[in-house]
């Protein structure tokens, strides 16, 4: 008697459809916290309509929305791939989530990938949503999608490393805590949505170091005075990147 051909055959799925898989789940995961959604949706987009269509801050010469729409683009990158993905890592390692997935067929680097995935999808969202409302409010954009594109992943790789980082080191409560305090004072210092050269030449020497600053200075460079590639900015968040990728490879703890 022949065998069936519909017999069982258990084991694991390719690693391809296994990271779409994982992803998928992550981003649903994302998309449905309501912290998170403040943090990556609502906290942009009010910045973006409050600064552009109330003076509160001088913005130099040219429309409000011109100079704060790179800037906030800036910081929606760094509200997903750092804030957000720290503060979910973190708690995914406290509650045993990580420790679990590591023993299951997913490799743990297929896991990073997909959670690197879920962050530039709500990215691409984030981005969207961001480029219409500023449209709406009168943007005018201008430079090399390219240079803008070049800018974004930079940033997101500069970010995620230290997200990673900081979620894989400290307890969950402390990356809450730290990832927030981080948030806020890059939001005032990073040049975002306040012109670094408001800050004393000093602290404004420093500033321009940090991966936020690089990553608005450099999306505003492009998408404002329609400059080429700014490839200063672009080796800080490389810096920023292999150093904070490294460390977290290096010292991420799944339990």
């Amino acid at each position: 008697m022949s065998t069936g051909t519909h017999a069982p055959k258990p084991g694991a799925a390719p690693v391809g459809r296994m990271i779409a898989a994982q992803a998928a789940l992550e981003t649903r995961m994302l998309l449905r916290n309501g912290e998170q959604l403040l943090l990556t949706v609502v906290i942009p987009s009010l910045l973006l309509v409050l600064f552009s269509t109330v003076d509160i801050v001088d913005t130099g010469d040219g429309k409000a929305v011109d100079f704060l729409t790179p800037g906030v683009l800036a910081l929606a990158v760094m509200s997903t791939a750092f804030t957000g993905q720290a503060i979910a890592t973190g708690f995914e390692r406290r509650y045993g989530v990580l420790k679990r997935l590591a023993a299951s067929p997913l490799p743990r680097w297929a896991l990073m990938t997909a959670k690197t995935l879920s962050v530039l999808v709500t990215e691409v969202l984030q981005i969207l949503l961001l480029a219409a409302i500023a449209l709406g409010l009168g943007w005018s954009p201008q430079g090399g999608p390219l240079s803008v594109l070049l800018l974004l992943v930079a940033g997101t790789a500069a970010f995620s490393g230290l997200g990673l980082l900081m979620a894989g080191t400290l307890k969950a409560e402390a990356t809450l805590a730290a990832a927030n305090l981080v948030f806020l004072l890059l939001l005032v210092g990073g040049g975002v949505v306040v012109p670094l050269d408001r800050f004393p030449d000093a602290a404004r020497a420093a500033l321009e170091l940090l991966p936020i600053s690089a990553l608005s200075g450099g999306l505003r460079d492009v998408l404002q005075h329609g400059a080429g590639m700014p490839w200063s900015d672009l080796g800080v968040l490389g810096v920023w990147a292999v150093a904070g990728l490294g460390a977290a490879a290096r010292f991420f703890r799944w339990e």
